[in-house]
């Protein structure tokens, strides 16, 4: 399982303060869902374009900066003006703050044992891990986290010095830097969690969201034997999780379909299962080619008839023809988007109409900036709006923010 489950909210809350600020919810068999979405078979073919994609985050913007033209943080400026509109707003400077320094330190996070994931044959005896810290000239601190940012130094200039407010103009930065070097999308997240701090709210909130409260559902990522596995399964339905996520990856499919009944016959009725086929990406030693889609139809009518609730990634992350034909195909929930890497990529998904569940992470693409107008379309299309999550605290609750916020699916991972 995740070394950060999702059901440990409160201790993530008093170890990574920052990132937090009032996102308090209960545990997660307790908080309600915030789900605005229907798990529809249909969606819209309507594309974002550029004009739209600036509107949407324009709206974020203005969201940002009107907070300092409220009144609202008097404690900064006691005589803030009061601004006529929003677009009155978007075209004054800010000079409340300003970005001094970013501070990214790398780590190396011992796994004891060393953790044996059913998307790869290498044990992994430690997570790398990068934390971005970005720092205001007044002192405010963001905090931000992602996977090894490999060479993220070479950029850090491109933001110093600049109002940490000025969504819009960063992201186009940080998109950028994707292209021509890592994923730099911690830094976002750390922006973000600048800016709650700045304005005295959560992020979830400055998203636009009515409720810091979310669902989550327990994620497993090893191959256990089938007792084993059932019993992990039994466990998680006792603390309360409300679905359950199983990982397919065993050399033959038909060994991955009994392990799921036998934690189907653990659980009975009590929870939703979900399915990650990991068909969608490859560590980089292991050559063994995706599932056709003659062989996905044939899983996926396997999982239909165990009443499986989402198969995750049955096929490559680029295959869009071939998930929109199994989903008309088979008529079961098809979910993608975890590691896919541009924006337009996420759009080609539902443009094709290829997903009933977009799971991007915004650790990994698009940070919160992106994904926000990305869940805005995916809302549109009557597409559950997910996040992927796995790692540490931080990451998980950066994306706990974004699903608050602008989320419309049933759970969390």
């Amino acid at each position: 399982m995740c070394p950060y489950p999702a059901s440990d909210f409160r201790s993530l809350a008093g170890r990574w303060p920052g990132i937090v600020m009032a996102f308090r919810p209960a545990r997660a068999r307790t908080v309600r869902m915030r789900c605005g979405i229907r798990m529809s078979r249909t969606a819209t073919q309507s594309s974002v374009n550029d004009e739209e994609r600036r509107a949407l985050i324009f709206e974020l913007r203005v969201r940002l900066w009107g907070v300092f033209t409220s009144g609202a943080m008097a404690t900064f400026e006691e005589n803030a003006p009061v601004l006529e509109n929003s677009r009155d707003v978007a075209a004054q400077p800010l000079a409340d703050h300003r970005i001094e320094r970013i501070e990214v330190t790398h780590h190396a996070l011992p796994l004891d044992p060393p953790f044996r994931a059913a998307w790869d044959s290498r044990p992994q005896p430690i997570v790398p891990v990068s934390i971005v810290r970005i720092v205001s000239h007044r002192g405010a601190v963001g905090i931000g986290t992602g996977t090894a940012l490999e060479g993220i130094e070479h950029y850090l200039d491109l933001l110093v010095g600049h109002d940490p407010l000025d969504v819009a103009r960063h992201y186009e930065v940080l998109s950028n830097i994707d292209f021509h070097g890592c994923r730099p999308w911690p830094l976002d997240i750390a922006l973000w969690d600048l800016a709650g701090k700045i304005r005295g709210e959560p992020v979830w909130r400055l998203l636009g969201g009515n409720s810091g409260r979310v669902r989550c559902y327990a994620s497993t990522g090893m191959l256990r034997d089938r007792s084993a596995l059932a019993d992990t399964a039994a466990e998680l339905v006792d603390r309360g999780f409300p679905a359950i996520k199983l990982r397919f990856h065993r050399a033959d499919w038909r060994d991955d379909i009994r392990a799921l009944e036998s934690v189907r016959d653990a659980v009975g009725g009590s929870v939703e299962l979900l399915v990650d086929c990991d068909q969608g990406w490859r560590m980089p030693w292991d050559t063994t080619p995706p599932w056709t889609y003659h062989q996905a139809v044939v899983v996926a009518r396997e999982l239909a008839e165990l009443g499986v609730y989402w198969m995750e990634e049955p096929l490559h992350r680029g295959n869009c023809k071939g998930m929109a034909a199994l989903r008309n195909a088979v008529g079961l929930r098809i979910a993608a988007g975890e590691m896919t890497r541009e924006e337009y990529a996420l759009n080609d998904l539902l443009d094709w109409q290829s997903v009933d569940v977009l799971q991007p992470n915004a650790t990994l693409t698009c940070g919160i900036t992106g994904l926000a107008s990305i869940a805005a379309r995916a809302a549109r299309a009557e597409v559950a709006f997910t996040p992927h999550t796995w790692g540490n605290g931080i990451g998980l609750l950066a994306n706990a923010h974004l699903f608050a916020g602008c989320g419309g699916g049933p759970w969390l991972e």
